[in-house]
């Protein structure tokens, strides 16, 4: 019988399989659900949905550079022994290296590698490894000159923090530089026009507060907010803060000093939002037991 794509990606959902092995599975039961799962079970390829309710907060950051595009993706798995493999950064370098002729992460998911779908090469490697892992996030940059940099590399391209730089502008070494300083300072945006909105109402709202606790006449207070969210800004804007290199220079004014104009950066860490669930030792090794 002809096997339908919505029958594929049912077995897909249910068991975590490839496309090409769920495929396989209702080809060989004659499009039976129940004996497709049992099925991929026998073979092993199902052990993958097991693994998909565990919390993925480890792994790699990414980040590949061609020509004036840069891209960084995440990728995430359940522990940072994984994260050290050979074969995991493989596939992380692999899964970069096709970000960069990918629009978005949909587009990504479905890009191949080695005649394998992104999505289908992360299950595979679910089922083989042991362990939860899965394509987060993707960030595209474009620029005249655009630089990457890694904090704590794992291997070539990828480590825990990744910064991009666009620069209209100065070298390679200056965009370095500047990657290095956003691996540190995280900054919130590149300057206040791209600050949201809502963050900066909000801290000035508080400003208010504290100012309007001192007692001050009106026009003391409004100096008082000015100044400290002037302080604010140069705390979490790129161009506002002190550059690390040079702390008596904004990084705006080291720019210009270098004839370059920084016009977008991405900074991505591992994990950075997920809420990791802690356990004891003791439980971990008995879970690790009971497989």
């Amino acid at each position: 019988m002809a096997i339908t794509a919505s029958q594929v990606k049912e077995l897909r959902d249910k068991t975590g399989a490839g496309m090409m092995d769920a495929k396989k599975a209702l080809t060989e039961t004659d499009g039976d659900m129940d004996a497709a799962v049992d099925w991929l079970r026998t073979k092993g390829l199902a052990k993958a949905a097991k693994k998909s309710g565990r919390t993925a907060a480890e792994g790699l950051v990414a980040v590949s550079v061609t020509g004036t595009t840069g891209v960084a993706v995440e990728i995430n798995s359940e522990t940072d022994f994984v994260a050290k493999n050979a074969d995991f950064q493989k596939m992380v370098g692999d899964i970069a290296a096709a970000a960069v002729g990918a629009a978005n992460i949909d587009a990504l998911q479905e890009a191949q590698i080695d005649g394998k779908s992104v999505a289908d090469t992360i299950t595979d490697k679910i089922a083989t490894v042991g362990e939860n892992m899965g394509l987060r996030r993707m960030e595209k940059i474009d620029g005249e000159t655009v630089v990457s940099y890694i904090h704590n590399a794992a291997g070539e391209g990828m480590g825990k923090i990744g910064v991009l730089v666009a620069m209209t502008g100065g070298d390679e070494a200056f965009g370095r530089q500047v990657a290095m300083h956003i691996a540190a300072t995280n900054p919130a945006a590149l300057n206040e026009a791209e600050l949201d909105s809502s963050v900066v109402d909000k801290e000035r709202q508080v400003q208010i507060d504290i100012a309007r606790e001192s007692g001050k006449p009106e026009q003391v207070i409004e100096k008082m907010i000015e100044g400290r969210m002037k302080k604010f800004m140069a705390e979490i804007t790129l161009v506002n803060q002190a550059f690390v290199i040079n702390p008596d220079q904004t990084v705006g004014a080291a720019a210009a000093e270098k004839g370059a104009e920084i016009v977008g950066f991405v900074r991505m860490e591992v994990g950075e939002g997920i809420e990791k669930k802690e356990e004891n030792f003791a439980e971990e090794v008995a879970k690790a037991v009971q497989g």
